[in-house]
């Protein structure tokens, strides 16, 4: 003999049914939101990072401790060399390393006199444009420890 009253498990809210039908109905109102494993997508792809970078080269055109750590007049070429990195690294496209190889960031950076002052120059303008994407906790998080992490293995030289 069952006790299963056909009406209350159609609504999960019926607290007449019993819980297991409360919750088979509550399975059915359920949607949940698409899962991927990729980084990149999850975030919002391209258009995120371009918006992080953009943000972040906003504050080293100003900054008087980084600019002069750019060779080129126009800051477009690393902002391209930024996003491509980012993207790959994160589970976009491969462009970064079709173009340039390896990232080899270290090796990269060894030209440039990276101080913990500019590191933490960096962090600041990386703080502010992460900031600025109002990305979900989690994700949020995750790239701010990856970013926070690569800034101090930078670091090559004393203040």
């Amino acid at each position: 003999m069952s006790t299963q009253n056909p009406s209350a498990a159609e609504n999960p809210g019926d607290r007449t049914a019993l819980p297991v039908e409360r919750l088979a109905a509550a399975g059915r109102q359920f949607t949940q939101p698409q899962y991927t494993d990729n980084f990149y997508e999850a975030v919002g792809g391209h258009e995120v990072f371009v918006r992080l970078v953009d943000a972040f080269y906003d504050g080293v055109a100003q900054d008087e401790v980084l600019r002069p750590m750019y060779p080129e007049e126009d800051l477009a070429p690393a902002k391209q060399r930024l996003l491509l990195f980012l993207e790959q690294y994160w589970g976009g496209p491969k462009t970064y390393g079709e173009q340039r190889g390896h990232p080899r960031l270290r090796m990269r950076h060894l030209p440039f006199r990276v101080t913990p002052q500019a590191r933490d120059h960096w962090l600041q303008h990386m703080r502010a444009a992460v900031d600025a994407l109002g990305m979900a906790p989690l994700h949020e998080a995750t790239l701010w420890d990856y970013l926070e992490r690569a800034a101090h293995s930078m670091v090559n030289a004393a203040d």
